[in-house]
Order: structure tokens, then C-alpha cells, then sequence
């Protein structure tokens, strides 16, 4: 249910909540938040609630640190795991300038904006995330350690499955917060888990990704676990992967999602440091199922892109280079823009790939375009890119590759 800001002053006051916490995010993704009480929860609606800018990675420095988060009612969100007497809420919120005017560094009014750009030129995203995560034991002190939790293989059951109940207890709590994950397994790694979510708008679907990792990381630690979302956590083991589905709908019928992935294609190297932005996304790719080549298919997980085979509202492209340590309001706001960029310069999407990557020849490999390899390297194409420079803030850019 999305709530209007009356709505939102009315069932606070209701239901007896004691506080409201003001979530928003830095440019790299991690999560942030101010807690209120419901007296100033008008303040807040009207005129943003001020918060030391200068502490947050991205942001800005000591000479201009004012900022203010101004809550977004349409996101309120009850905390299940807090006590019934003193419950706490949760709104996603837009950062501003205290002059009223958008911060450029804001992510989510980024993925905002693009998503109302697509719209005005007659294309709807829809997106839906998949996340692996690793799950590990702590030690005696409570510091995370890099022992699995169990040593179960891909979709394994119990009891080699640990982590079963684990998945069953975050499924839970995210429905309680209506968010309805789609499913859940283990992955091939030693303690490694994946949980899927349906398409819904960007906006949600970046939402939802931020608050899936929030719960999971909770829930871990109650069970007396550490969640890692790292890209590659284990030598010798598979990376997490991030993968992004993508739709779209045109009230004029039109299917754009060839172009869509051609423009996605046309772009993936410009992409590449927002999407894999730390030195361990680049010991992921290359293997274990994940892309290092601009190529697509209709089934082959060794692909960049891959088209499953579906019909009607299923009908989608799955990008397979991102990794959960991607920011996904900048990571969904880049694959729009790469999609509208395919759209408008009219991209023919070139031939599949129907081979193995991982078992080709290098006189074969030879032929296709590689993803950086390194973090170097995808700063420096980054840097190049007009496509980059037309579709994030100078701000952003400079604080993922450097002035």
C-alpha cells in the first residue's frame, strides 16, 4: 500500500509508534538512517530533517555539509522485528540542498528521474533483482569467520541444506513487510544462498534490494551468523552475482526489449565500475557462471545477456555482470539509460553466442569485446565515456573513479 503524507501522520498517531526511522543511502549503496519521533514527523514532510553530509562517503566535505532528508510517504514500512509497544517505522527518503533543491549525489531521486524519463518517451521498465549471498559462522567473540555454514552444493535440501530455515525466516519477514520474495535455494557455493524477487517498478525493485539485505544481515546475526554480500568472499568458490531482470511495456505495443539489450551491450563497459565497483568483483568474473565477454544468448549462463525463453508479461533479458556490492539505485538507473540509449539510436541486437565461453579457445575468445579486468581499467573506461558523463553527475563519477 502506498501512503500519502496524511496517511502516513494518521496511522503513526493510530498504531502507536514511537519512532521513525529516515532511510536513505551513500553513492556506494550502503544504507544510512536518522530516527525520529513522531512530533517532528510534520518538520520532516514539510522542510527535510538536517544531517552532517561531510560523514557520508560521497557527499561532500566539511565546507558545505548541510543536507536534509525529506521522508517519502509512498515507502512507510512497519519493522517487524521490533517490540509491539515502541514500534518503529521505516520511509525511504529523497536527499536536498537547504535551499529545497535535488542533491546530485541523491541515487534514489537519480533512478527516479530516469525511470519518469522512460516513461515520458513511452517505454515502462520493470526489474526484478536476484541476490546470492554467503552465510558463515561466527567465532566465540562474535567476529565473522570464513567458515561456511554448511557445505551443501546447488538447490541441496536439508539437512546438508543449513540454511534452509534461514531463507524460510527471511521469506517471512520480507512478506510481513509486503515485500513477496519470488524464491529461494541454495547456490553451488559452500553456505551460499540466492533469494529472487518478482519485477516490479525500478524504484521498488531498488527499494526491496536494499531492504532484502538489511533483513538478511538481521537475520543471520539473530541465528548467530554473518551474511556476506561480498562478490567473491572465497578463493576457489563461486562470486555472488546480482542479476538484473529487465522488462518493459509501450502503451503502443511495440517490443523494445532487443534494443533494449543492444543498448545494454553497446554500454557494458562504460557500466562496469558501477556495476562491479570493488577490487573482488574482478577475481568473480570470468568464472563460475559469471559473464566476462559483451555477448548474449537465449539460454547460455555463459553469457553477458541471456533472453530465456518465456512469452507475455515473462518475457525478459537477464544481465549477469553486476555483483551484490553494486549500489542498485545506480545500477538500475544505468541499465535504463543504456536501454533509451538502445531505443534511440535504434540498436540491432547482433548474433547470439550458442557456445560455452568458459570452454572456448582463445582463437575463438579473441573475437569478443571483454569487460575490464580490473578496477583500473573500469575506472578508466568509465572516465572515457560520454555515455556516463550524459547519464550520472560529475560527482558520482569522480567518487567511483577518481578526478
Amino acid at each position: 500500500m502506498k501512503y500519502s503524507q496524511q496517511e502516513v501522520l494518521q496511522y503513526v498517531q493510530e498504531e502507536e509508534i514511537a519512532f521513525i526511522q529516515l532511510a536513505f543511502c551513500d553513492i556506494f549503496g550502503r544504507q544510512k538512517n536518522i530516527s525520529i519521533v513522531p512530533a517532528e514527523l510534520p518538520r520532516a514532510f514539510e522542510y527535510g530533517i538536517a544531517f552532517d553530509a561531510s560523514a557520508i562517503a560521497g557527499f561532500g566535505d566539511e565546507a558545505r555539509s548541510d543536507l536534509l532528508l525529506r521522508p517519502d510517504p509512498e515507502t512507510l514500512m512497519l519493522l517487524p522485528w521490533r517490540p509491539e509497544h515502541g514500534r518503529v517505522v521505516r520511509m525511504f527518503c529523497s536527499v536536498i540542498r537547504p535551499d529545497g533543491q535535488g542533491f546530485p549525489c541523491d541515487t534514489r531521486s537519480l533512478l527516479k528521474a530516469a525511470a519518469a524519463r522512460a516513461e515520458a518517451e513511452g517505454v515502462r521498465f520493470l526489474i526484478g533483482a536476484e541476490q546470492e549471498f554467503y552465510l558463515f559462522k561466527r567465532d566465540e567473540n562474535g567476529e565473522p569467520t570464513q567458515t561456511p555454514y554448511d557445505r551443501a552444493g546447488y538447490m541441496d535440501v536439508a539437512p546438508d541444506d543449513k540454511g534452509e530455515g534461514i531463507r524460510r525466516e527471511i521469506c517471512l519477514t520480507l512478506a510481513q513487510m509486503g515485500i513477496l520474495p519470488e524464491s529461494a535455494h541454495h547456490e553451488e557455493g559452500p553456505g551460499q544462498n540466492e533469494i529472487d524477487f518478482r519485477y516490479s517498478d525500478p524504484l521498488t525493485a531498488a527499494d526491496n534490494v536494499m531492504t532484502f539485505q538489511s533483513i538478511v544481515k538481521l537475520i543471520a546475526q539473530r541465528n548467530g551468523l554473518y551474511a556476506d554480500f561480498s562478490s567473491k568472499p572465497l578463493a576457489g568458490q563461486p562470486g555472488s552475482g546480482f542479476h538484473i531482470n529487465m522488462s518493459v511495456q509501450s502503451p503502443d505495443g511495440q517490443d523494445y526489449l532487443h534494443q533494449i539489450v543492444a543498448g545494454a551491450l553497446d554500454r557494458a563497459v562504460d557500466m562496469t565500475v558501477f556495476l562491479n565497483p570493488g577490487e573482488g568483483s574482478y577475481a568473480r568474473l570470468g568464472g563460475h557462471k559469471a559473464p566476462v565477454y559483451v555477448s548474449w544468448s537465449a539460454e547460455n549462463r555463459s553469457q553477458l545477456v541471456r533472453i530465456p525463453a518465456a512469452a507475455g508479461e515473462y518475457r525478459r533479458a537477464e544481465l549477469r555482470s553486476p555483483d551484490p556490492t553494486a549500489n542498485p539505485y545506480l545500477a538500475f538507473t544505468l541499465v535504463i539509460q543504456a536501454g533509451l540509449y538502445g531505443i534511440r539510436q535504434g540498436l540491432a541486437l547482433p548474433e547470439p553466442v550458442n557456445l560455452n565461453l568458459f570452454q572456448a579457445d582463445p582463437e575463438t575468445l579473441a573475437g569478443f569485446k571483454r569487460l575490464p579486468q580490473n578496477l583500473a581499467a573500469a575506472r578508466t573506461a568509465a572516465r572515457s565515456s560520454g555515455f556516463i558523463r550524459d547519464s550520472l553527475p560529475r560527482e558520482i563519477i569522480e567518487g567511483y573513479c577518481g578526478r
